[in-house]
């Protein structure tokens, strides 16, 4: 059975920095793509970041793309997201998903698997 735990979120000023996690188990990160995604408070879940199978590739929203870093850690079963500069339109739960025989994607549909979220507050 494929778990994806996401945790790392907090408060932090506008400006700072935090590492979200996402602990995965049941899944091997060579087979599967690993997406980041937020949602405010709202019906829309935003697209963050993806990372393919094996670590290869990484994408990234155009609204995080030099802020924030997508990686694996395959000993720890566990994939990163760094996220520096943060800013209060960061504001979101933030949501790791995975999916296995996909490239990187922003359709959230085709996700196979979801963590539960983690809050992630930067005030102005």
């Amino acid at each position: 059975e494929v778990q994806l735990q996401a945790s790392g979120g907090g408060l932090v000023q506008a400006g700072g920095s935090l590492r979200l996690s996402c602990a995965a188990s049941g899944l091997s990160f060579d087979d599967y793509t690993i997406g980041w995604f937020r949602q405010a408070p709202g019906p829309e879940r935003g697209y963050v970041a993806c990372i393919t199978g094996g670590g290869g590739h990484t994408y990234y929203a155009g609204s995080v793309k030099g802020r924030f870093t997508i990686s694996v850690d395959n000993s720890e079963n566990t994939v990163y997201l760094q996220t520096n500069n943060l800013k209060p339109e960061d504001t979101s739960v933030y949501y790791c998903a995975a999916s296995q025989g996909i490239a990187c994607t922003d359709y959230d549909k085709v996700y196979q698997y979801w963590g539960q979220g983690t809050q992630v507050t930067s005030p102005a």
